[in-house]
């Protein structure tokens, strides 16, 4: 399969895993038209550009937002702070650094300086927003994703300390609400996202919302 510059074969023809197309670019209007498709990129340093569509696609409803006691706590402690877009290229730059795995090694990244260049671009146009939390003039937590019409589209999310990555999306699903969001898309599956009140959908029921 193979993605071209302004179009891409039908979701439904993913393979088990996910797997959509293989090539294409990371112009806006490329990634504009793949989110608008349900379809997103994610790939490893030295493979081509993959473009995924799961089934079932994981996403999080404003509105189901879990906050946990300690969460809500720490959200009313004045030493945090959340912003929007205050600094967006800190945010990414976060995100693709490698992170600690359970068994203690290091793990690598899936954000490479093409992919951070191409969502700085989003940025600049207007479509890519990132949602900070800062303890005193230090960012301890964030996300970043694209927004398209009434679906935010997040790719990916970090945290210094306890619950920063949990703040950042307390503070996207309150823009969310405020802003006319229906939806937020997670992608795939995890505990911490589950944690949070994400659910699975099928891949024709997101398709249908988006």
């Amino acid at each position: 399969m193979t993605a071209s510059n302004s179009r891409f074969p039908h979701p439904s023809q993913a393979n088990e895993d996910g797997l959509l197309a293989v090539g294409g670019d990371l112009n806006p209007e490329t990634l504009l038209e793949a989110y608008g498709s349900g379809i997103f990129p994610w790939y490893a340093e030295g493979e081509p550009i993959l473009w995924w569509s799961p089934n079932p696609r994981t996403v999080l409803f404003p509105e189901n937002f879990h906050r946990s006691r300690r969460l809500k706590r720490r959200l009313k402690q004045m030493r945090y702070q959340c912003f929007m877009d205050k600094d967006f290229e800190a945010v990414i730059q976060a995100c693709a650094k490698p992170r600690r795995e359970k068994d203690g090694s290091w793990g690598g990244t899936w954000i490479l300086p093409e992919m951070i260049e191409a969502y700085l671009r989003l940025y600049i146009l207007g479509y890519a927003h990132a949602f900070e939390v800062y303890d005193g003039d230090e960012l301890i937590g964030g996300l970043y994703g694209v927004r398209l019409g009434h679906v935010f589209f997040a790719e990916s999310m970090f945290s210094t300390q306890r619950d920063g990555s949990k703040m950042a999306m307390s503070y996207l699903c309150d823009w969310a609400m405020d802003s006319g969001i229906k939806m937020i898309d997670c992608q795939m599956t995890t505990t911490h996202l589950c944690s949070l009140g994400a659910e699975n959908i099928s891949r024709e029921f997101f398709l249908k919302q988006i």
